[in-house]
């Protein structure tokens, strides 16, 4: 089963996270299919294709918990 999760980067104290498509049983930073955008919880900036994470969401991708409330957070305006 295909996720929509995060997968960490940046330094030590400066977290920076890709929005990425990966299998449900991969490490969390191991081998992604798609990268679909960003965030950067220091600047407060979320970035993602918003064409193609729908194709994903329809073919029966699932985000994660966190993935799920970015979405509703910076797509929606909530």
């Amino acid at each position: 089963m295909l996720k929509i999760r995060l997968k960490k980067l940046g330094k030590k104290n400066r977290p920076f996270y890709k929005v990425s498509v990966m299998e449900n049983l991969c490490k969390r930073d191991g081998k992604s299919i798609e990268n679909l955008g960003y965030y950067d919880p220091i600047k407060k900036q979320f970035c993602i294709k918003k064409g193609r994470l729908l194709l994903h969401l329809q073919n029966g991708a699932r985000p994660s918990n966190t993935v799920r409330h970015l979405l509703l957070r910076h797509c929606l305006g909530v």
